[in-house]
């Protein structure tokens, strides 16, 4: 759909007020993205959600962060709750790609049954000894070939149940020692070792619609800029990994960014993300970012179109019976899958 506008936007509380509803419909962000101070129950949500899609008078795909273990929006009672994903790997590694794919294929469930159609998630950052703890326990492993395969699964599993994947964090977030939601991380990692850990994770997984940056400083490829504002770094992402998706912004107003949000927006964009994500649905900073990010190039458009295929009914499944499946293989029996 024309006209959309190049970015993703958040809202303030359980409803939508007639300030936020008038502001969506005026600018029209290409989708919207829930948090924890957006849900109460299964009802509220899906009120939301309808409310949300009402305003800008289109089918817009709604995420969310549900990785479940640390970050998790959707919560007991209304919602099943999850070990961290590097906890459940290591509880059952030989069936660690089946265990997750069900994981997320169950947690889809949940999410469109409340009008949520897409997840970000999978993750392929890979683990290290020095991963920051912001994100350690959130990733699959520390073995290159593992993650990619088990972050195929999730993206499967989210797919199957007809929600869209986002994939996290290209090019990879794993050696950051610092939390980039207060600080800038910085790898001083070589390129050569970079292409064959980090980067070479998600490859694998370059044909999936939608990918988020990492606010991380590469200094191999560029010592000024993090991933998400460095066109060295975005043209890798596009050429070397060959990810050919949507590529939004790591969240635009996360301090591992400085200067003001109007600025941050357009270095983005600049540097070849096709939108930006701006989730604390504070109305004046998003004012700010519709005004300095304007509609989806022509490119951004035509990728976001191609994305929206992605969004298919969800492939029948017994969710009864894959709840099983997965208690069986957390207590280290053997799959049918």
């Amino acid at each position: 759909m024309a006209g959309q506008g190049a970015f993703i936007f958040g809202c303030e509380g359980l409803i939508l007020t007639p300030a936020e509803h008038a502001f969506f419909a005026r600018v029209k962000p290409w989708g919207f993205i829930l948090f924890g101070r957006n849900i109460a129950d299964p009802a509220q949500v899906t009120a939301l959600t309808g409310a949300l899609r009402d305003a800008v008078g289109y089918d817009a795909p709604i995420f969310i962060d549900q990785e479940g273990g640390r970050v998790a929006r959707l919560t007991a009672p209304h919602w099943r709750e999850w070990l961290p994903a590097l906890d459940q790997v290591h509880q059952n590694k030989r069936y660690a790609a089946r265990s997750m794919y069900l994981r997320y294929r169950i947690i889809a469930d949940e999410l469109r049954a409340i009008g949520i159609d897409g997840n970000c998630a999978p993750l392929a950052d890979i683990a290290t000894p020095d991963t920051h703890a912001i994100l350690h326990n959130r990733c699959y492993g520390d073995d290159v070939l593992k993650v990619a395969e088990i972050a195929g699964s999730v993206a499967q599993g989210l797919i199957d149940g007809g929600v869209l994947p986002v994939l996290k964090h290209i090019p990879g977030h794993g050696r950051a020692t610092a939390d980039s939601h207060l600080e800038l991380p910085r790898v001083k990692t070589k390129e050569r070792e970079l292409k064959w850990s980090d980067f070479m994770a998600f490859e694998p997984l370059s044909g999936l619609p939608l990918a988020m940056t990492a606010h991380v400083v590469f200094d191999a490829l560029d010592e000024v800029h993090c991933a998400t504002v460095s066109p060295t770094v975005i043209d890798m992402i596009r050429t070397h990994i060959g990810f050919g998706g949507v590529l939004m912004s790591d969240d635009i107003s996360m301090q591992a960014l400085d200067g003001p949000l109007t600025q941050r927006s357009q270095a983005a964009l600049a540097a070849g993300c096709d939108m930006i994500l701006h989730c604390n649905g504070q109305m004046a900073e998003m004012k700010d970012v519709a005004a300095a990010a304007g509609p989806l190039s022509e490119i951004a458009q035509s990728r976001a179109d191609a994305a929206l295929t992605w969004r298919r009914d969800p492939v029948p499944i017994d969710i009864e019976a894959a709840t099983a499946e997965f208690q069986s293989l957390m207590m280290g029996q053997a799959g049918n899958g």
